[in-house]
């Protein structure tokens, strides 16, 4: 690792937001030095409670988040944010920008707020988010909220990354049948209805009640449904009481560990797919052999399926993996 990324990394834990910001940065543009940095904070991670808030466009969502962090900062809570947003087609970054919509914790040093562009992921989450959070836990917030870009229906990446998962909706959108299209429902451990001041709030919790009643999935965790507007803090008593009630009941279950001994193993498994598909990419750009055997599918000489075998097997061979004879080394 360079003398700089170990300074960088020094400052990081001395607690210098500046060196927090350019880590993130060097994270987010796949540096070089990128594993070896994740290397050396991963085992200052684990300690931060990771919410996760996702729901349709405009249904309030970082207003939401900026009341939530507002009543974290009341207990003495530090707060790390992560605003996913759609990417800017000629800037690659975050088209948005979520800090305009929190400028109350804008000077808070005990809030970081950081938008992240997608650049091209679906599911709504940069596909660096997961490290940028554990970057964050690391940095020592004691919670860390995500919130996603609003995609809607293929809105389900969260759920791997977030201890607890809050699904927003609003009145008269039509919001509680398209997330139960969507799935969401599956993955919400707690409703939130924003808004609730304008008229139908009342349907959508009661369809959303509807909803969990005809679940087949019994569990001892019943997703509260709880209405809230962010224009006086209606609600949001009730909503925090709710948070931090889920959070007991993951610790006190055992719930906690299992999740998060389970996205440990997704996350490992994802690094080995997304390295391996680099490999794959690698010989596919560079290497005239794979051409040759893409040529014969292409002129009826092969079989696509004869061809992905030979195709596996000469990268394999190529990359150490295999000898000559298609033994594993």
């Amino acid at each position: 690792m360079s003398d700089a990324i170990n300074d960088l990394i020094d400052n990081f834990t001395k607690g210098n937001i500046r060196a927090l910001a350019r880590l993130i940065s060097k994270i987010e543009n796949e540096d070089d030095e990128k594993d070896e940095i994740l290397k050396r904070l991963y085992g200052k991670t684990g300690n931060a409670f990771v919410l996760g808030i996702t729901g349709s466009p405009g249904a309030g969502k970082s207003s939401l988040v900026d009341r939530i962090t507002a009543f974290l900062r009341k207990k003495g809570d530090t707060v790390g944010i992560i605003a996913v947003d759609p990417t800017s087609p000629f800037t690659g970054g975050a088209l948005l920008g979520d800090r305009i919509r929190m400028q109350d914790h804008a000077l808070d040093k005990g809030v970081y707020i950081r938008s992240m562009g997608t650049r091209g992921s679906l599911g709504g989450l940069a596909r660096s988010t997961k490290e940028v959070v554990k970057v964050l836990d690391a940095f020592g917030y004691r919670w860390v909220i995500v919130e996603t870009v609003g995609v809607g229906q293929a809105e389900l990446d969260i759920m791997n990354v977030a201890d607890t998962t809050m699904v927003v909706l609003t009145p008269g959108a039509g919001d509680s049948i398209q997330t139960i299209k969507a799935g969401i429902m599956e993955i919400a451990d707690v409703f939130a209805v924003n808004k609730c001041d304008l008229p139908g709030a009342d349907r959508v919790v009661s369809e959303i009640s509807q909803m969990l009643d005809l679940s087949k999935e019994i569990t001892e965790w019943r997703p509260p449904v709880v209405k809230v507007s962010t224009l006086d803090d209606r609600g949001m008593d009730e909503l925090m009481e709710v948070l931090e009630k889920h959070r007991a009941y993951l610790n006190d279950s055992g719930n906690m560990e299992v999740y998060r001994d389970e996205m440990a193993r997704k996350e490992t498994l994802e690094i080995v797919d997304y390295r391996w598909q680099r490999i794959v990419n690698h010989q596919l750009n560079y290497q005239g052999h794979v051409r040759d055997i893409l040529d014969k599918v292409t002129d009826k000489k092969t079989d696509p399926f004869t061809a992905a075998d030979e195709i596996l097997g000469y990268i394999l061979r190529n990359s150490g993996l295999l000898d000559n004879s298609g033994e594993k080394v």
